[in-house]
């Protein structure tokens, strides 16, 4: 058992507390992908959406060196015909892109050595796992020869936010190409990749660049907040589930409707943020349980630039208003920005607005959220144009909650003159 190869299923008994949801279901869309033409998948979410829970979960599941009937076994999985024939049935490589970019700075390396410290971790971990292989002259020909052993197993690849180096090296494209060689040597080499990669499940913030320049993974399905297609309902929680886990901690179900509802995903009109929902059920509250991140400060400079007119549509959107938005532009990342609609899709891949897909809208999904912006564009760097909007824009909000449908007619009018 390896850090990085066949890692077992320790992280995930961790998971497996009294208050576990179960979203087993999950790998039933991943055992109808394994071994076959749509067997590599994209996941992109924001954070506090349960990524990091379901790599632990798949790995748990495939891991070949350990057994986890134990924890399955009286899972919403162990109901399927593919069970058993998946179950612990692979070599599995987890890598959690975020903890060797954290290494490269403590030790003071450049971004650029992260793509062969990824190899040599994962050679070291190969080599402890499989002591009797044959030394070769990379890593790929090594995870080859492990297949061919004769009790060899394919490899499923797990990668947590893999485009956590594309962010942070976003200056640097020496090092943005170096990974990016990494990862078209697994997934995108015919010599390769249908021999030794049974599936591959990777999880990003953004989805795959438009660009062209993430083409080492372009043979990827991709699944995001816009189009999440049959992974929508292993998004968040559903109202089902959070109204269990309100029951058994005897926390306030429509409290809890109202600050962590309000994501619509494909059909799914009611799906909760994970993190916060079993936040509130620990702590016995609900409050905004939001960690903001570099990336969502970054907003404060698009928001001052006024795109189009997005101050108004901001203090619209904390209003409560809906607003049509097309997202064909987006070139996903958090650099080129052109109109307003390129921010507000930015905020839908970072969580901070909902996409009605059916009718091309966005709105702020809950109190939660809403409360978060209204902390995040109260510090001092948010401009006086928008600080004057903002504090007419408090009177909207009071209105809206209060239901006082004139006066909300009248803030609005004050905020768009």
């Amino acid at each position: 058992m390896g850090t990085y190869v066949n890692p077992g299923n320790q992280a995930f008994k961790r998971v497996l507390d009294s208050n576990y949801v179960d979203m087993t279901g999950l790998i039933r869309l991943m055992n109808d992908r394994v071994g076959g033409s749509e067997s590599l998948v994209c996941i992109s979410r924001p954070r506090r959406f349960g990524k990091s829970y379901a790599a632990k979960m798949l790995m748990a599941y495939y891991d070949c060196s350990c057994d986890s009937h134990a924890l399955f076994d009286k899972k919403i999985i162990s109901r399927t015909k593919a069970y058993e024939e998946h179950l612990n049935q692979y070599n599995v490589i987890c890598l959690d892109i975020t903890s060797f970019l954290s290494e490269a700075k403590s030790c003071h390396k450049p971004l650029s050595e992260v793509p062969q410290m990824i190899v040599e971790a994962l050679r070291e971990d190969l080599n402890r796992v499989y002591p009797n292989l044959p030394e070769r002259k990379t890593l790929n020909e090594e995870l080859l020869s492990a297949v061919e052993e004769p009790d060899g197993k394919p490899f499923i690849f797990i990668i947590d936010e893999w485009d956590a180096m594309i962010r942070e090296a976003k200056d640097d494209e020496a090092a943005q190409m170096a990974y990016l060689n990494l990862l078209r040597g697994w997934f995108k080499n015919t010599s390769f990749t249908p021999k030794v990669v049974a599936a591959a499940y990777i999880t990003g913030i953004l989805p795959i660049k438009k660009d062209g320049s993430q083409s080492a993974i372009s043979d990827f399905q991709e699944y995001s907040m816009l189009y999440p297609g049959k992974f929508a309902r292993y998004t968040g929680f559903s109202e089902a589930q959070v109204k269990r886990l309100c029951k058994k901690n005897k926390i306030d179900f429509e409290r809890v409707k109202a600050w962590y509802d309000g994501y619509e995903l494909a059909g799914e009109h009611a799906v909760y943020n994970p993190y916060s929902v079993m936040s509130a059920c620990r702590e016995k509250t609900c409050r905004s349980f939001w960690n903001t991140t570099s990336a969502a400060e970054a907003m404060t400079d698009y928001v001052n630039m006024d795109f189009d007119g997005l101050l108004e549509t901001v203090a619209q959107l904390i209003g409560g208003e809906e607003i049509e938005v097309s997202t064909a532009q987006f070139q996903n990342d958090f650099e080129r920005f052109q109109t307003k609609d390129d921010v507000l899709t930015l905020l839908v891949h970072l969580g901070y607005l909902t996409y009605d897909a059916a009718n091309k809208t966005v709105h702020v999904p809950n109190e939660e959220v809403r409360d978060e912006f209204r902390h995040f564009l109260c510090n001092d760097q948010v401009g006086t144009q928008w600080r004057k909007l903002l504090n007419r824009s408090r009177k909207l909000m009071s209105d809206t909650v209060q239901g006082n449908g004139d006066a909300v007619v009248v803030a609005l009018e004050k905020i768009l003159e």
